[in-house]
């Protein structure tokens, strides 16, 4: 609940498996229209070696294994899944008047068909910030004081936990800095 999330709360992020259902369109015209990629095809001047075809139909995770053992853990403030409208859109749902949400921009290692989409469709990043997860599936709020444990928490039960950034005080929404 909003009413719940302080400045000075960490966010956790829980890393994705892919597009999750997200960004689809942009992500095809993009790998098959500009590039000109088969689904068959790997993507160019990448260490993945799976197919275009497969790297799109990754399923999405479910995250409720990870996430079970914490709900009802005074330490969890909110859940935000990042769907449709990434970081940007959806972390603004969880937040009170007076607070945002700064994203470390580096935090964690955006996963390479990002990286290609973004640089062969020439797509800016304030639109890759819109559109994909980047590479974060979900994000906790918890609070300042047990987010090392909760983090440790997390990583035990097979999450990937990392810590991509705090909520402050400002304007509502989402800014990005530099880690």
């Amino acid at each position: 609940l909003p009413r719940e999330v302080r400045s000075g709360d960490v966010l956790l992020g829980l890393p994705s498996s892919g597009l999750h259902t997200n960004g689809y369109s942009l992500a095809r015209k993009v790998l098959f229209e500009e590039i000109g990629l088969a689904l068959d095809d790997g993507l160019p001047d990448s260490v993945d070696t799976r197919s275009v075809g497969d790297i799109l139909l990754e399923p999405h995770l479910t995250y409720l294994p990870v996430l079970g053992p914490l709900l009802g853990d005074e330490g969890l403030r909110a859940l935000a899944h990042i769907t449709g409208g990434g970081l940007t859109d959806n972390l603004p749902r969880i937040l009170a008047p007076g607070l945002q949400a700064r994203i470390e921009i580096g935090s964690w290692q955006v996963p390479e068909v990002f990286e290609i989409i973004e640089r062969h469709g020439k797509v800016r990043a304030e639109e890759m910030r819109r559109v994909f997860n980047l590479g974060i599936g979900m994000v906790l709020v918890v609070g300042h004081d047990r987010a090392d444990e909760i983090r440790d928490r997390l990583i035990h039960e097979g999450g990937g936990a990392l810590r991509i950034g705090e909520i402050e005080a400002g304007d509502e929404g989402v800014v990005y800095r530099e880690a």
